[in-house]
């Protein structure tokens, strides 16, 4: 998509975007300046990935500064809510994309208690987190929408990695349960995109040994997307076109699950 077809749907808002250092988050950050957002790129570690993310936003003519944080710790997380609604002077719209899928693990056998203890400190306790303290800080302030950036694993399960299977699943509790507690001023949703060709997804050894081809025959729309293609359906949850959806679960993955009704 060009820039000249790309909807200005966050004119003058504000977005915060988790683990926008690379990949999907990354792109989010920078579709959400494509449309008009002044955003806040969050990272943890990947310091010199913020700074090209905010660079890009920059190119584009919008606004951004970095903010870093560990976001399996609430004190973290605390601080940077308010380093980012002091910044902004408020913010309209958060993004939770920072997850663990447990890349490295080829095969449940592989399971240990560190990996499981990590995936759900930072699937689970940072995503609650999360949309606890800018949810608070959203309804206070009057308007507010949280995207969680979810998995269509929950659909099938993974005989892979279990443990990000049941994290990715608690995500639709957190995200029904604060889309009741903030209603009716700040919407929760989740957005479950299907496999996306990240740089992470492509140097993985399954992905490298035929798993992309088993997944293209079994997807309809018969196309794999990169993490720009999918940005801005993302984003279309915290739009005014979504504001009749709260705790609901946005799937987009090719036709790859066909959940049904």
């Amino acid at each position: 998509m060009t820039q000249q077809n790309i909807p200005r749907r966050f004119e003058g808002r504000t977005v915060l975007v988790t683990g926008a250092g690379t990949g999907f988050g990354a792109e989010i950050a920078v579709r959400a300046a494509q449309e008009g957002a002044r955003v806040a790129v969050h990272y943890r570690s990947s310091a010199a990935g913020a700074e090209k993310t905010v660079a890009r936003v920059k190119e584009i003519g919008e606004d951004a500064f970095t903010v870093q944080a560990d976001i399996t710790s609430h004190q973290d997380i605390r601080r940077m809510a308010e380093e980012v609604f002091t910044r902004f002077g408020g913010l309209d719209v958060l993004v939770n994309n920072v997850g663990d899928v447990a890349r490295e693990q080829m095969s449940w056998r592989d399971l240990t208690e560190e990996s499981i203890d990590h995936v759900l400190a930072v699937d689970i306790k940072g995503t609650m987190l999360c949309v606890h303290e800018f949810g608070a800080r959203m309804l206070d302030q009057g308007h507010g929408s949280i995207v969680n950036i979810g998995s269509t694993v929950i659909v099938r399960g993974s005989a892979r990695a279990p443990q990000y299977a049941a994290a990715k699943y608690g995500l639709l509790g957190i995200t029904k349960s604060y889309a009741q507690a903030f209603a009716p001023a700040v919407r929760v949703n989740t957005f479950a995109p299907g496999f996306i060709e990240t740089e992470a997804t492509l140097t993985r050894q399954d992905w490298k040994s035929g798993r992309r081809e088993e997944l293209l025959a079994k997807t309809p729309l018969g196309h794999i997307p990169g993490p720009a293609e999918l940005a801005g359906t993302a984003l279309f949850l915290a739009t005014d076109d979504a504001s009749h959806m709260t705790g609901a679960y946005l799937n987009a993955d090719g036709g790859f699950n066909m959940i049904g009704a």
